[in-house]
């Protein structure tokens, strides 16, 4: 009896002592807690053996901020092909009718671009005539800050994007501005007041804009102002763009013998969403996503459907409602977005999947923290005002590849005191397992 006592006493206290146990890394997040006045969600996961290896938190509901891009990013693995398709289109007489995808890339300067939807649309003989009858839901997303209308990072969902929905404003020299393209520029207004700093101001619900300009000359800077869209404006611009006329059908089509012409690869664009953060990105791409199930760009059906079909076995079902996270209506759980990380990764290639991911100390949103070489953390931030969570694939120094999800959510101290917590645990896990 006093052997097998011995025997417990001592794989207690080896436990107890290990570098991470179990004991600690409550310890761990319970201080964490303390300090910062927030809440955690934490799991570690072993995909190969298929086991929990530690869990804080894993089964409550958090606010993913822009991990709701990993969601986005499986919806288009599963319904999307290699390339993005850019527009829908028939011929009819001497008319080329044709309506928007929702592809992103067209004329986007922060992705890859081909050309391919700008020369075909320049090089066609036939009448252009636009449809935007397959529209079917609303600019901004539900439960985003109304107030970030005016910030690049909430451009509007539209079903032919062009230049990202945004333009562009630089200031070469202090001489004055440059706006790109030019078509914007009437809707440009100087204010009557002088700020500390250059800034726009677009009013709600038009596209004049206000120019307040800068005591502070920043010669070579730049801005991305989001224009407000509908039919008709697209139909102006790209008319401007393409230098020959465009016409807006106002009367729903009857589509016959529609074919559908494909842009650029659609990696190209993941890459840039999971690297970058990309919210409009991540928007449009699930709006794609709809109009593949059902003809009809409409975030809710690609999200009911992939919901239903594809994810009906995780963990907790997932409160989601947009592509990016933009939205305060998203919540999900630790062990839900870890599930969907093991599903990728059974799914997708590992080098492909990695490479699309944003990459500790080398790309995206983790270029300046995780330093090491080689890098170890490969996966995806995200961050709402007092809310921060990265999760994806740790690979430690041994070799193995753990997923992991951590989320803190209602800090109120700065978000580089919680990222700096979260790469402090995230590197003793690569050190210890």
């Amino acid at each position: 009896m006093m052997k097998h006592i011995f025997y417990f006493f001592i794989i207690a206290l080896l436990a107890g002592c290990s570098p991470l146990s179990r004991q600690k890394l409550n310890k761990n997040f319970t201080e964490t807690e303390r300090k910062f006045q927030d809440h955690i969600g934490f799991v570690l996961y072993d995909p190969a053996k298929k086991e929990t290896l530690y869990t804080y938190n894993g089964e409550k509901y958090f606010t993913p901020a822009s991990n709701t891009k990993i969601f986005t990013l499986f919806s288009s693995l599963v319904l999307l092909g290699d390339s993005i398709p850019a527009l829908n289109y028939m011929i009819k007489g001497d008319s080329l009718i044709f309506s928007g995808t929702g592809d992103p890339s067209f004329l986007y300067d922060q992705v890859y671009n081909n050309n391919r939807t700008l020369s075909f649309l320049r090089g066609t003989t036939k009448e252009l005539y636009y449809s935007g009858d397959n529209f079917y839901t609303s600019s901004l997303g539900p439960g985003w800050a109304w107030s970030d209308y005016n910030y690049a990072y909430s451009a509007e969902r539209s079903p032919l994007p062009i230049y990202g929905n945004t333009y562009k404003v630089t200031q070469p020299t202090s001489a004055g501005i440059r706006v790109t393209p030019t078509y914007f520029k009437k809707y440009f207004w100087l204010a009557d007041s002088i700020e500390r700093a250059s800034s726009f101001v677009r009013e709600v619900g038009s596209n004049r804009t206000d120019y307040f300009p800068g005591k502070l000359i920043g010669n070579g800077r730049e801005w991305y102002i989001p224009f407000k869209s509908n039919a008709l404006l697209v139909t102006d611009l790209l008319a401007d763009t393409l230098k020959r006329p465009v016409y807006l059908l106002n009367r729903p089509v009857e589509w016959k013998e529609r074919k559908t012409l494909y842009s650029v690869p659609a990696d190209s664009v993941y890459k840039v969403m999971m690297r970058q953060s990309d919210n409009f990105l991540a928007e449009q791409l699930l709006l794609i996503c709809s109009a593949v199930i059902s003809d009809t760009l409409q975030q809710e059906i690609a999200i009911k459907h992939i919901t239903k079909k594809h994810l009906f076995d995780l963990p907790d079902s997932p409160v989601w409602v947009d592509g990016s996270g933009l939205s305060r209506y998203n919540l999900f759980t630790p062990r839900s977005v870890v599930a969907l990380w093991d599903k990728l990764y059974t799914k997708v290639d590992r080098e492909r999947l990695f490479s699309l991911l944003a990459i500790g100390g080398k790309s995206g949103t983790l270029k300046n923290g995780y330093q090491h070489e080689p890098p170890y953390v490969y996966g995806k931030t995200g961050t709402l005002r007092n809310n921060h969570s990265l999760s994806g694939y740790l690979v430690t120094k041994k070799g193995r590849t753990l997923i992991f999800s951590y989320m803190s959510n209602n800090y109120t101290v700065p978000v580089a005191d919680v990222r700096n917590e979260m790469e402090r645990l995230l590197k003793q896990i690569y050190d210890n397992y």
